[in-house]
């Protein structure tokens, strides 16, 4: 215990703290599509004397750039896309409006917005053998909903609901902020596994510690469905990470007021402020090295057949760490074996006709699984691609229209419904050279398979409501990875980037994936730094800014936390 505080303490003053200032929240005076779309690229749009080019607009990447806007660098982040956002962007089709990627987001108690709950619904099974188990937030309401499901699983439930503590998680960070000879000391000497619950977790999979704990089979389900955010299965998933993310949804979960966008709406005008700018349409061809690979002196940026050279003493790439050291860094340096992708992702957008009301849509979440083994998507995976597109083995629906209150305000008589699920990347990649809305009869063939498969389990979640559902559908479309491939440049089409399996949470991988790269003044933020989804790619950032300010922005965080805190009760 002493050795533990002692290293705690350390790493917290390896760095000076100093208290942000709140950043400001700018009215709303124009749509978010347009604002995230509007400032393409040119080199007359670059601010002179940089301190920092930021690669790609992702969540961790406008996070690292508003980090250091609020402590006066001026910060250009460069996005290959038409807006930016990544994976909080929206885009508009037939009228509708839709997110991409933010679906819901855990753990913002103290703001305390309104919430629905319960939030997920667990769909097993055939429909007529459905079986629908509610999600509810706070700890004590969630054992107790499950007891009431699962009589006489009393003490699986509360063994699981123990183990899913996150203790010693707070190690992760603070392994990738110190001095490198430090971590990997404490790392390759064993302490940190002494020292942490997290890492001792790490290693083992989701399937081997809830099959521990129960025989029953719709229960084992029901403690491993939200991996589909992440994409492992349970066999392949970290028990680690999933407890993170179970621990992230326990207070609650939320949607974003306005949509996904308004998030990055709300931090450009910061990195402006600081005489920074976002630019869109803005592929980073290379890298622009000098000084025999020692120093990285700026990006090089291709408009139309010109390339464009842009420097400044520090690069930050949220653009994946396959990008970075795939496509910016020398072939010496470019040591991936340890790395897996991700799965691919697959993705649906129906736009209907009607209001939340008239439709019946709730705030809610569905997770609907044809069997309660969720391992089988390892077989569909190994299947034949035109036997197993028949029958997809899961699909999240989310039901955005009715978790924002301004949606019928600003599209009304009209509701989407987005659907979510995985697919191998190479059933598609015979066509990630083609154009994006022309890739041949095939490929659509293909898709319209897809989303046959995928509206059958729709209509197995709404039953006798789907076909009343059904004739109000006025668009329909779906993504697949090249889909993903080319607009927020995923690799092999995956959406939550690195592979999230039991060995990216070891103490090993930690220690090696950290935001310094073999480059000097070459850095990595985002989701592949830390771990995937809307607050891993923020806690990427936070890392990054850590080591690039030299200073514990997490202690900055818990200190402006606690002023907004107390104040907030002397104002009352």
């Amino acid at each position: 215990n002493l050795l533990f505080w002692v290293l705690f303490c350390l790493a917290m003053l390896l760095h000076v703290p100093l208290l942000f200032n709140i950043p400001v929240i700018y009215e709303k005076t124009t749509s978010c599509a347009f604002l995230l779309s509007s400032t393409g690229f040119l080199a007359s749009r670059v601010p002179r004397d940089l301190d920092a080019i930021v690669i790609g607009s992702g969540v961790g990447g406008l996070g690292i750039a508003v980090l250091l806007a609020k402590v006066g660098k001026k910060v250009l982040v460069l996005e290959q896309h038409d807006r930016a956002g990544g994976c909080c962007h929206t885009f508009s089709e037939k009228g509708f409006e839709f997110d991409v990627g933010i679906h819901y987001i855990g753990d913002l108690v103290e703001n305390k917005p309104q919430r629905s709950n319960p939030f997920d619904h667990v769909v097993l099974g055939p429909p007529e053998n459905r079986r629908v188990y509610p999600i509810y937030s706070c700890k004590n309401r969630y054992a107790q909903e499950l007891k009431k499901c699962f009589p006489g699983e009393e003490k699986a439930i509360d063994d699981f609901i123990r183990l899913t503590k996150v203790r010693g998680v707070w190690l992760m960070p603070v392994l990738k902020i110190i001095l490198s000879p430090i971590a990997k000391f404490l790392v390759y000497s064993g302490l940190i596994s002494r020292l942490s619950y997290f890492f001792c977790y790490g290693s083992r999979s989701l399937a081997e510690v809830v099959n521990s704990l129960t025989q029953n089979e719709d229960l084992r389900a029901v403690f491993c469905y939200i991996f589909g955010t992440y994409g492992n299965i349970p066999k392949e998933a970290s028990f680690s990470m999933h407890s993170l993310l179970l621990c992230h949804y326990m207070p609650g979960a939320w949607y974003p007021k306005g949509g996904a966008s308004e998030i990055a709406f709300h931090m450009i005008p910061i990195i402006e402020k600081a005489g920074g700018a976002v630019l869109v349409r803005a592929p980073v061809n290379q890298s622009v090295l000098t000084l025999q690979w020692c120093v990285f002196a700026g990006v090089s940026v291709m408009k139309g057949h010109e390339e464009v050279h842009v420097h400044a003493p520090i690069v930050i790439s949220d653009a994946g760490v396959f990008n970075t050291y795939q496509q910016l860094l020398p072939k010496e340096v470019q040591q991936l074996s340890f790395v897996k992708h991700g799965e691919g992702g697959l993705s649906v957008f129906l736009g209907l006709d009607g209001t939340k009301e008239e439709l019946g849509l709730e705030a809610k979440n569905y997770w609907v699984f044809p069997e309660n083994n969720l391992d089988a998507m390892e077989g569909y995976r190994k299947e034949e691609r035109e036997e197993a597109v028949k029958s997809v083995p899961l699909i999240f629906i989310a039901l955005p229209s009715a978790k924002d209150p301004t949606w019928e305000q600003r599209k009304p008589g009209r509701v989407w419904i987005p659907g979510h699920s995985f697919a191998p990347y190479s059933w598609f990649e015979e066509w990630k050279d083609d154009k994006v809305k022309n890739r041949g009869a095939d490929y659509k063939e293909l898709k319209e398979t897809l989303l046959n498969s995928l509206l059958e389990m729709f209509s197995w979640l709404m039953l006798s409501r789907f076909l009343s559902l059904s004739l109000q559908i006025k668009y329909m479309d779906a993504g697949t990875p090249v889909t993903n491939q080319h607009y927020i440049a995923a690799p092999k089409g995956e959406i939550y980037g690195a592979d999230q399996g039991t060995a990216r949470f070891s103490a090993e991988f930690c220690v090696s994936i950290r935001p310094q790269t073999p480059i000097k003044n070459l850095y990595l933020t985002g989701q592949d730094l830390f771990s995937c989804g809307y607050a891993g790619a923020l806690a990427g950032a936070m890392v990054c800014g850590s080591v690039i300010l030299k200073r514990n922005l997490y202690v900055d965080v818990l200190a402006l936390c606690m002023k907004l805190k107390y104040g907030s009760k002397k104002a009352q």
